[in-house]
């Protein structure tokens, strides 16, 4: 087991709570400052490194919408504590896993291949919604579609009737400054933006996932609706990625 997974199974629901109402300060600070309503920025807690029974913490410290990155670990934790979170799915998706994660999740954030697009419109048994997940950084071994590729991608995806893209997502390349990642996110926006107008009536693309624990004040900032917090949450700040 993972050493981080070992320490999340000791996790402290009233410092998670405490965590919480200081990031949403701050994310109320970073909304004024950027003339936004704090309301349209939703916080998720990334459990990738939170073991089965420190899913019991989160729910405690009142954390109600959580992100996993493996279609097993989604699994396994959604039959233990399904009802008390919303669930999304935040890692690399596999076709094969589709069928899987499909019925648990609210959302997909991570969609970027045509496979993944035929076999969700395969399973859904009604419209879906998902984000595109975007290599803003062309990063080589990073998953994502690359910007310039996107109009060919979505030209390809609208074909199927049951995946409705809401969203863009990314991870920019990795920075111990967070406001280095401030121009990656100013063109995630600006690419959602864009795209609204060019597939008005089909997709409309009006969440954006980004930020991590090392630079969410900057993506809220920025205009981010989905906030994806690890360590910060759990006691401490982390590099993102």
């Amino acid at each position: 087991m993972d050493r981080l997974m070992l320490q999340r199974e000791a996790l402290d629901a009233e410092a998670i709570r405490s965590n919480l109402e200081r990031i949403r300060a701050e994310v109320a600070e970073a909304c004024a400052r950027s003339g936004r309503d704090p309301a349209a920025v939703e916080l998720l807690a990334a459990t990738k490194y939170v073991s089965r029974g420190g899913m019991e913490a989160l729910a405690e410290a009142g954390v109600t919408l959580v992100g996993e990155n493996r279609a097993q670990e989604l699994a396994a934790k959604h039959r233990q504590w399904g009802g008390r979170f919303t669930w999304d799915f935040i890692g690399h998706l596999q076709s094969n896993k589709v069928r899987q994660v499909l019925p648990l999740v609210r959302l997909i954030h991570s969609v970027e291949s045509l496979s993944v697009v035929r076999e969700l419109q395969r399973r859904a048994e009604k419209p879906t919604d998902v984000f595109l997940q975007v290599n803003v950084g062309e990063e080589g071994g990073k998953y994502g579609i690359i910007p310039s590729e996107v109009d060919r991608f979505l030209e390809e995806a609208s074909k199927f009737s049951m995946v409705n893209f809401t969203g863009l997502m990314t991870m920019p390349p990795l920075a111990a400054d967070p406001n280095s990642s401030r121009a990656a996110f100013a063109a995630l926006r600006n690419r959602a933006e864009q795209l609204s107008q060019a597939w008005q009536g089909r997709y409309l693309f009006q969440h954006l996932s980004m930020g991590t624990s090392n630079d969410y004040l900057v993506a809220v900032e920025e205009g981010a609706t989905i906030i994806r917090l690890g360590n910060v949450l759990y006691g401490g700040r982390e590099s993102k990625g």
